[in-house]
């Protein structure tokens, strides 16, 4: 009877240890990741957007004719270029600083930088020069197709800029982030 009544005490121990550490792991589970937000500072906020680097948005594909001219006494050399552009917009996540991020309970708010544009270059493939013209005193100005080309470029930046490209990069991103934060377990997002 003894014998009995160890081995029901001791078994009884036993179980209890293991419900007390289920239990124990169970609630820091629940903590951490029901929530989500137990180990979010805003330090760790601004490590992780930052490593997300450049947030590219926004794509502009467009074309352009450039003509240009290098008109001299003795004669004139004229490129005529039709420029494929492409010009990338979106916000450079490492200038997040940690003042620009709050944190209260599960609401979080971000101040981004300003979109900018990332890249515009000329797709050489779809680019073309559809006529090229030297006078007869002149010889053919070879730098003048580059000049034409990065003509080119700089007005389809300029046009991108005018036609929002910009404002569409700020609103993909915040839109972007906004889910990105409601993932990490945030309930309410405020990105400006």
């Amino acid at each position: 009877m003894r014998q009995f009544r160890d081995f029901m005490l001791a078994l009884g121990v036993a179980v209890g240890l293991a419900l007390a550490v289920y239990l124990t792991f169970s609630a820091a589970r629940w903590l951490n990741h029901g929530t989500g937000l137990h180990f979010w500072t805003t330090t760790s906020v601004v490590q992780e957007v930052q490593s997300l680097s450049d947030l590219v948005t926004v794509k502009f594909v467009m074309e352009k004719v450039v003509v240009l001219e290098d008109v001299k006494w003795y004669g004139e050399n004229r490129v005529l270029l039709l420029a494929h552009g492409v010009v990338k917009a979106g916000i450079d996540l490492k200038r997040l600083e940690p003042g620009d991020v709050t944190i209260s309970g599960k609401r979080i708010t971000v101040q981004l930088p300003p979109a900018q544009i990332t890249d515009a270059y000329l797709d050489d493939k779809a680019s073309q020069v559809i006529d090229h013209a030297t006078g007869l005193l002149r010889t053919f100005d070879k730098d003048l197709e580059q000049v034409a080309r990065q003509n080119a470029v700089d007005d389809i930046a300029r046009a991108a800029r005018k036609g929002g490209i910009l404002d569409e990069a700020s609103k993909r991103a915040r839109t972007e982030l906004e889910s990105f934060f409601k993932r990490a377990g945030f309930e309410q997002v405020e990105i400006r």
